[in-house]
């Protein structure tokens, strides 16, 4: 019975068994730059196939930053949802903000109008005495400023924020077409 060439595996059991006794002499030492290379060396061209290096730092780099978080398949929702599902999830989703909303917005306004009842009431019965006109002469102070700060010229940052938005609901129509239908419904419940 002949023998057969050795596999790539044993190669590099063989080599790597060579190179082992090295290992349990110390600490883990790390082999030389010379035996890395033979270690290559001997299994190189044993395998089959073509092998190419990608550099997943260059690949990560070019990447957006929503496709490093979700993957190759995040994208627009009409690529990847029927038609039904991307009304159900924009409808639950803006139903569930609505609602929310609608409570908070209660609970806040009932909170600001409540306040401003007991200053009053506390004003009124003489706990409290505010100073008419020098509240006046800070309103007139801050009127001021605001006619002097108001331009026409709008901040770069929020110009390129709302492109995104304006870029996310034409992608995404059905969603937020979804979305702002449950959102006028859990503000109505």
């Amino acid at each position: 019975m002949e023998t057969s060439a050795p596999r790539a595996g044993s190669q590099l059991a063989a080599t790597t068994a060579r190179h082992s006794t090295s290992y349990n002499a110390g600490l883990l030492p790390v082999p030389s730059r010379d035996e890395l290379a033979e270690m290559a060396a001997s299994c190189q061209g044993s395998f089959e196939g073509n092998f190419e290096s990608l550099d997943l730092a260059e690949f990560a780099k070019k990447q957006p930053w929503w496709r490093k978080l979700f993957g190759q398949e995040s994208g627009p929702s009409a690529e990847k949802y029927s038609v039904a599902t991307q009304l159900l999830i924009g409808g639950v989703t803006g139903w569930c903000t609505g609602f929310i909303f609608q409570k908070v917005g209660k609970l806040a306004a009932t909170a600001v109008g409540g306040g401003f009842f007991l200053l009053q009431l506390a004003n009124h019965t003489g706990y409290i005495k505010v100073d008419w006109q020098r509240v006046e002469k800070d309103m007139k102070k801050a009127k001021e400023q605001l006619k002097i700060r108001k331009s026409n010229h709008i901040p770069t940052e929020v110009k390129s924020k709302a492109e995104e938005v304006v870029s996310f609901v034409k992608k995404n129509v059905l969603v937020t077409g979804g979305f702002f239908g449950g959102f006028l419904l859990g503000m109505a419940s």
